[in-house]
């Protein structure tokens, strides 16, 4: 990995815990309770996040020309720590939840990043050895 997709990698992984915390800021009060269905928020927020990643991930894979899985696996478990570790820096102080609860209701949904990435790495893989 180059410096420019190093730069691409991470800075790809922060957007994709910034943009769907800043699409959730409208959905809650100052207090941080919820002003709508807390299941429509997950739920519109999760397909914001699955949509972005999924984006943000074709993007990334513009610039790579081998390995297509390894990089997909790299990317996933990078911006999966990424995610972790902003949340545990960020929402889990707003929001005074637990690490058990947190990982209950939110960090296990991180897991589609590197499912999503490895996927999409091997479907890359197997489009340039002429099998997709």
């Amino acid at each position: 990995m180059h410096v420019a997709s190093g730069t691409k990698l991470f800075g790809f992984g922060i957007l994709t815990w910034l943009l769907p915390f800043l699409v959730s800021v409208p959905f809650y009060s100052p207090e941080g309770e919820p002003l709508y269905d807390i299941f429509l928020i997950k739920s519109v927020l999760l397909v914001f996040s699955a949509a972005l990643g999924t984006a943000l991930i074709l993007v990334y894979f513009r610039g790579v020309r081998a390995r297509y899985i390894r990089e997909g696996a790299l990317l996933g478990g990078v911006w999966l720590a990424i995610n972790w570790a902003l949340d545990v820096a960020v929402l889990l102080p707003l929001s005074g939840m637990d690490i058990g609860a947190y990982m209950g209701e939110i960090g296990l949904r991180y897991l589609m990043i590197p499912i999503i990435a490895v996927g999409i790495g091997y479907a890359a893989e197997q489009a340039v050895r002429g099998r997709g």
